[in-house]
């Protein structure tokens, strides 16, 4: 049962880090614009050098408030397909108990454990709102 339950979850964490997997293989400039297509040379003259370069924000986010807000918001990608899986995990070990007492009450924790962490997790989206209100304060 324990190969099961670590299948499951391997299968749900594989499938909600694919569209991150997929994403992240395409360029995010795809050829419309080359960076240095021969027109103006790298050091005309009043240009400095590095006129052109331009560093990417690895973040995505412009302030504190929308890098929480990336956070969370990846935190609940990821784990709602896991809290799914993890239900299913209890379900089938409820199912599966045959009787036995020990084994019904470990699907019970199983799936009252996920509903906790999936609730925390939501709560934290409330939290950065909140911490959005407060910040913007003026």
């Amino acid at each position: 049962m324990k190969s099961l339950t670590v299948f499951f979850l391997v299968m749900f964490c594989l499938l909600a880090l694919a569209p991150g997997l997929v994403a992240a293989q395409n360029p995010p400039n795809s050829g419309s614009n080359p960076p240095n297509s021969g027109s103006n040379p790298p050091n005309s003259g009043s240009n400095p050098p590095n006129s052109g370069t331009a560093l990417t924000n690895p973040l995505g986010a412009s302030s504190f408030e929308d890098l929480l807000k990336n956070i969370v918001d990846w935190l609940i990608t990821i784990a709602t397909p896991i809290a799914v899986g993890m239900i299913l995990i209890g379900a089938f070990q409820i199912i599966f108990a045959g009787g036995n007492p020990e084994r019904f009450a470990t699907g019970r924790k199983t799936i009252l454990y996920t509903a906790i962490g999936y609730a925390i997790i939501v709560i934290g989206w409330g939290m950065v709102s909140i911490i959005r209100d407060v910040l913007n304060v003026q």
